[in-house]
């Protein structure tokens, strides 16, 4: 893995919801357990760098979902936008001059490039005009994002194990699609949080599985018991010379 990562941070807690009264209740409630949390283009267009700021300032951390997908100069000014805020990571869905274009003014802000959405599966990109499997473009756009200079990749759990064997281990790999239980939502590639971090995520990002839960606490408390055992089996496992 890149860095050493506190257990309370491996979950990213996504704050999906439609005003910043909501998202500031939500992380009053899970602050003592989660530390990380995902701002998306919803909360943000509600909220905006205020609330992100107040996320900050109570020592977390954040996740500023925004997919940036521009022509190349429009794409590297808003990332500049981010330099020095305190953000961690932000994400590029678009091609590789967009995301040279966010290399190149990422301060200290971390660039995920997002590889296929987890919304989508094998019919959805033949629709789209893709003649390849989801794995195959995942591994692709992995590989040239990397190349370029991105920090990591925004990847479902089912495609982390090529990634890693293909890629190695130094870079990031954020896993969303998160479920506990057989799928019943929009996403449609998913996963469970052991299984992530047993094929090899640094983070998984989370939302309804929580929100939507009687007790939320039991289910990050679980969560993060999964989590443990799905490092325990990726550190267990030997690797090939």
């Amino acid at each position: 893995m890149p860095e050493r990562i506190s257990l309370e941070e491996r979950l990213i807690f996504a704050l999906d919801m439609p005003s910043a009264d909501d998202a500031r209740a939500w992380v009053k409630r899970l602050e003592d357990r989660v530390k990380f949390y995902k701002v998306g283009f919803q909360l943000f267009l509600a909220g905006g760098f205020p609330l992100v700021d107040w996320i900050l300032a109570r020592n977390l951390k954040v996740f500023l979902d925004l997919k940036f997908f521009d022509v190349p100069e429009t794409v590297r000014n808003a990332v500049a936008q981010l330099r020095g805020r305190g953000i961690t990571f932000t994400t590029v869905h678009g091609n590789d001059r967009m995301l040279e274009a966010a290399v190149q003014e990422k301060g200290d802000v971390k660039i995920l490039a997002v590889t296929a959405l987890t919304s989508l599966d094998q019919t959805d990109l033949e629709d789209l005009g893709f003649q390849c499997s989801v794995e195959d473009l995942v591994l692709s756009r992995a590989r040239r994002a990397l190349r370029i200079g991105c920090d990591g990749l925004i990847s479902s759990g089912l495609e982390v194990p090529k990634l890693r064997n293909e890629l190695g281990t130094g870079f990031v790999v954020v896993s969303p699609g998160i479920r506990p239980v057989a799928n019943v939502d929009d996403q449609k590639r998913t996963v469970d949080a052991r299984q992530a971090f047993a094929w090899g995520a640094d983070h998984i990002v989370v939302g309804r599985p929580i929100r939507d839960a009687e007790n939320p606490a039991t289910i990050v408390d679980r969560m993060f018991r999964q989590i443990q055992a799905g490092l325990d089996e990726f550190t267990s496992r030997p690797r090939s010379s």
